[in-house]
């Protein structure tokens, strides 16, 4: 059964007219779960990775996993005011407002080898944010992934604009 059949959509969340496909159907899943993190890996086996960087909430979870089969760092991204350490970050629009995402500054070294995950892309706000901060401290990006691409709203392509590479598990289209 493909990870496709293992993601939820929950109909008018967070507002009327948005189709939320949540991961926690899949994660819940052992099978999907490890499905989920194997194909990760696979898509990035060869290519050196020092460090994970995981956007708050979920690529936390699918992060610490890809990280360890990686052999590689971890780093979370998170929104503003949760990390203790000095920070550094990123504002960016959302569709109702504006949000920031940060680091802490020694979390990743200049010239470290990161890969970017997250649960989902759609317009790319979080995404671009989120390499915009690695970036302020000399990371080098050597891709983006995520478990669902919504290329309707164009997160994917605006990465790939960037000269970066995305691995999309899946595709909701029409979204």
């Amino acid at each position: 059964m493909p990870i496709r059949s293992r993601i939820r959509t929950i109909p008018d969340y967070p507002k009327a007219g948005i189709q939320f496909r949540d991961i926690t159907t899949l994660l819940q899943d052992p099978v999907g779960f490890r499905l989920t993190v194997d194909q990760i890996v696979e898509a990035w086996r060869g290519v050196t990775v020092d460090t994970v960087a995981g956007v708050e909430a979920r690529g936390f979870i699918l992060g610490g996993a890809v990280a360890y089969r990686l052999q590689a760092g971890f780093v979370p991204l998170r929104k503003q005011g949760k990390l203790p350490g000095e920070t550094i970050g990123q504002d960016y629009d959302l569709e109702y407002g504006r949000d920031r995402i940060e680091m802490h500054t020694d979390a990743v070294q200049e010239g470290q080898r990161v890969l970017l995950l997250d649960d989902l892309i759609a317009t790319g706000g979080t995404a671009l944010a989120a390499i915009d901060v690695l970036e302020k401290v000399g990371a080098r990006i050597v891709g983006c992934v995520f478990v669902i691409d919504l290329p309707d709203l164009g997160g994917s392509e605006r990465i790939r604009e960037r000269d970066l590479s995305v691995h999309s598990l899946c595709v909701f289209e029409g979204d």
